[in-house]
C-alpha cells in the first residue's frame, strides 16, 4: 500500500491543473489588444485633419464636426454597448465593433463628400470605439476577475495611451508619405485583424468554459452567466435606478472633472498654452507625448494600489494634487522646458487616467451586476465634462488672450471633486 501510495503521487502532481494558465488572463490579454487597436483608430482623424483639408478643401470646422460625433459617441454609446454585452454576449458585440470600425475607416477612400466623411469617420468608426471603451474594461474585470481586479483594470485602462503612442508616429508617418488613403486601409485592415482573435479567445463568462473568476471561491456567484432580457434598453432602466443613489452623481460629478482637467483642457488646449508663453509648438506636442507616457505607468500603478487601498482615498489625492498642479501651470509655461515644467508633466502623465481603476471598483460595489452599465453612464459624463471644458476653454482664450483662468477654474474644480469623493458612501461588504 504504502508503494502504490508512493508511486501515485507524482502522477497526481503532475496531473494538478496548478501550472495552466487560468483563462482569465487569455481573455484579458486580447482584451488589452482590443483596447489597444481602439485607442488608435479613436485617435486618427486628428492626424489626417490636414491632408484632407489639402485635398478636398474642407474647412476645419467640417472635419471637426466628424471628430466631435467620433468624441461624443465614443462617451454616449458607453453604456449601451456594457448593456448589450449583459444581453448578446462580449464576442458578439466587440466583433461588430470592429467591423463597424473596419467599415468606416476603409469606405474613407471612396469619399467625396463632406457628409461622408460624417458617416465614416464619425459615425460607424464613433460607434465601433465606443462599443470598446471603458465599460468593456469594467464588464472583462467584473466577470473574470476578483483577485488583482484593480491591477487588471489598470492594465487595459493603460491600452489606451499606449494604443495612441503605438498609432499616432505610424499614422502620421505613412500620411505623410503616401498621403491619408493607405492609413486608412491599415486601420480597416487591423481592425479586422483583430475579429478573429475575439470569436477565437474571448468567452462571455468563466462558467462558459467550466470555470470561476479568477481568485473567486468555487461557489461564487461571480462570472456565472445571468441572462440580461433588456438588451440596449436595459442602459435606460438600469440609468433610472442608479439615478436615485447620491453614489452615481458623485461618482459622474468627479468623472466629468476629470474629462474636463484631462482630454478637455491639457489634451486640447496645452500646445496653444505654451505656444502663448513662446515655446514652439512642436515642444509643446513632445510634451503631451511625454504624457501619454507616464500615463501607462500612472495608471498600472493606480491599480495595484486600487486593490490595497480604499478607493475613494484614491480619488480624494488623485483630484487634489491635480488640481494644485493646474494652479500652478500658468506660473511653469515659458519658451523653454525648465525642470519645474518637466516634474509637472511627469506628475500630470501619472495621474492622467488614474482615476479609473477606482472609479470602476466603486461602481462594481455600489451597484452589483449594474456596474459596468453604471460605469458606461459615469464615462459619458467624462466625455461630456471634457466637451464642455474644450469648448470653454477656447472661449476663455478669445476673450482674456490666455489661459490662466481656465486653468484656475479647472484647478477649483478638483477640488470639489475631491470632496465630492470624500462623501462617497461604500456599500458594506460581506461577511
Amino acid at each position: 500500500m504504502t508503494e502504490l501510495k508512493t508511486l501515485s503521487t507524482p502522477a497526481s502532481v503532475d496531473s494538478a491543473p496548478r501550472a495552466r494558465i487560468h483563462p482569465a488572463w487569455l481573455v484579458a490579454g486580447v482584451g488589452f489588444i482590443t483596447l489597444l487597436g481602439a485607442a488608435g483608430f479613436r485617435s486618427v482623424p486628428s492626424v489626417l485633419m490636414d491632408p484632407l483639408h489639402e485635398e478636398f478643401g474642407w474647412s476645419h470646422g467640417t472635419i471637426g464636426a466628424a471628430v466631435s460625433l467620433n468624441l461624443l459617441l465614443y462617451g454616449l454609446i458607453s453604456p449601451f454597448a456594457a448593456a448589450l454585452m449583459d444581453r448578446f454576449g462580449i464576442r458578439r458585440v466587440v466583433a461588430c465593433a470592429l467591423i463597424a470600425v473596419a467599415a468606416g475607416s476603409g469606405l474613407t477612400v471612396y469619399m467625396s463628400q463632406p457628409w461622408h466623411l460624417i458617416l465614416t469617420w464619425g459615425l460607424l468608426v464613433g460607434v465601433g470605439v465606443g462599443s470598446m471603451s471603458m465599460p468593456f474594461v469594467a464588464t472583462i474585470t467584473g466577470r473574470w476577475f476578483v483577485r488583482q481586479r484593480g491591477l487588471v483594470t489598470g492594465v487595459l485602462t493603460a491600452a489606451g495611451a499606449t494604443g495612441q503612442l503605438i498609432f499616432l508616429p505610424l499614422v502620421s508617418a505613412v500620411a505623410h508619405a503616401h498621403g491619408w488613403r493607405l492609413p486608412s486601409l491599415i486601420v480597416a485592415g487591423a481592425a479586422l485583424a483583430v475579429v478573429p482573435l475575439v470569436l477565437l479567445f474571448i468567452r462571455d463568462y468563466p462558467s462558459d468554459v467550466g470555470a470561476t473568476a479568477y481568485g473567486a471561491e468555487p461557489d461564487s456567484l461571480v462570472g456565472v452567466r445571468v441572462q440580461a432580457p433588456f438588451g440596449a434598453l436595459r442602459a435606460l432602466t438600469v440609468l433610472g435606478t442608479i439615478a436615485r443613489r447620491p453614489g452615481f452623481w458623485l461618482l459622474a460629478g468627479g468623472f466629468a472633472v476629470c474629462g474636463a482637467s484631462t482630454n478637455g483642457l491639457v489634451g486640447t488646449h496645452f500646445v496653444s498654452a505654451a505656444h502663448d508663453h513662446g515655446m514652439p509648438p512642436t515642444a509643446a506636442a513632445s510634451l503631451l507625448a511625454v504624457i501619454g507616457i507616464f500615463d501607462v505607468a500612472g495608471t498600472i500603478a493606480s491599480g495595484w494600489l486600487t486593490d490595497r487601498v480604499d478607493p475613494r482615498y484614491l480619488l480624494i489625492g488623485y483630484y487634489t494634487l491635480r488640481g494644485l498642479s493646474l494652479l500652478i501651470l500658468p506660473a511653469l509655461l515659458g519658451p523653454d522646458t525648465r525642470p519645474s515644467l518637466w516634474m509637472f508633466i511627469i506628475f500630470y502623465g501619472l495621474d492622467w487616467v488614474a482615476t479609473v481603476p477606482p472609479t470602476v471598483t466603486l461602481c462594481r460595489e455600489l451597484f452589483g451586476n449594474d456596474g459596468p452599465v453604471a460605469f458606461g453612464w459615469v464615462f459619458a459624463s467624462h466625455q461630456i465634462g471634457s466637451a464642455v471644458a474644450a469648448t470653454g476653454a477656447g472661449v476663455i482664450r478669445d476673450l482674456h488672450g490666455n489661459y490662466d483662468l481656465a486653468w484656475y477654474i479647472a484647478g477649483a474644480l478638483c477640488g470639489i471633486a475631491a470632496v465630492m469623493s470624500a462623501v462617497i458612501r461604500r456599500a458594506p461588504r460581506p461577511a
